[in-house]
């Protein structure tokens, strides 16, 4: 997704009436995690003090187990999300155990924002793509993603035409 995509996105998802859906999507934007290891996030994979999210082996595809730090923007969420009644940071309102179905409302919400073909898993590519053409390195997000072998990473992260255009100019500023 482009930074104008992501805003679309986020407007749409403060008009959406589910209580738990669009902080989903926000967490899964902030940290670039898979649906379902943040569907199934209980309490005990998170410390607030730390800031760090403890993914054990048997809940990620790599198995193993993977340190996620949890920026402002997820901790913000994690708050807000406290004292919700559930072992789960994201519970179905209606059981208390984790969200299963959220496709309707991610539908409804995409279309919303004029994007049909973004689909939910398409985050956290977007989440790899925003870190490497803001400069950070392709290690650190194999190592966020939790990427065993960083030709997956590569595969996720996409350079825009403006990040390639500045890199370009560097070498053109040290010829002038």
């Amino acid at each position: 997704m482009s930074i104008d995509e992501l805003e679309r996105l986020l407007a749409e998802i403060k008009n959406c009436k589910s209580p738990v859906v669009p902080d989903v999507i926000e967490f899964l934007i902030l940290t670039g995690a898979r649906k379902s290891e943040v569907a199934h996030l209980p309490w005990s994979e998170v410390d607030m003090e730390e800031h760090i999210w403890t993914l054990p082996p048997e809940r990620n595809k790599a198995k193993c187990r993977k340190i996620i730090p949890l920026s402002q923007g997820a901790m913000k969420i994690l708050k807000r999300r406290a004292g919700n009644g559930s072992d789960y940071v994201f519970p179905n309102p209606d059981t208390g155990l984790p969200m299963k179905h959220m496709h309707g409302t991610w539908d409804r919400i995409r279309l919303k924002a004029g994007l049909p073909d973004v689909r939910i898993h398409d985050l956290r590519h977007s989440y790899a793509s925003f870190l490497v053409n803001s400069g950070r390195s392709l290690y650190e997000v194999q190592k966020l993603l939790g990427h065993a072998d960083i030709s997956t990473t590569q595969r996720y992260a996409h350079l825009t035409k403006d990040t390639l255009q500045e890199a370009t100019e560097i070498v053109s500023k040290l010829i002038r």
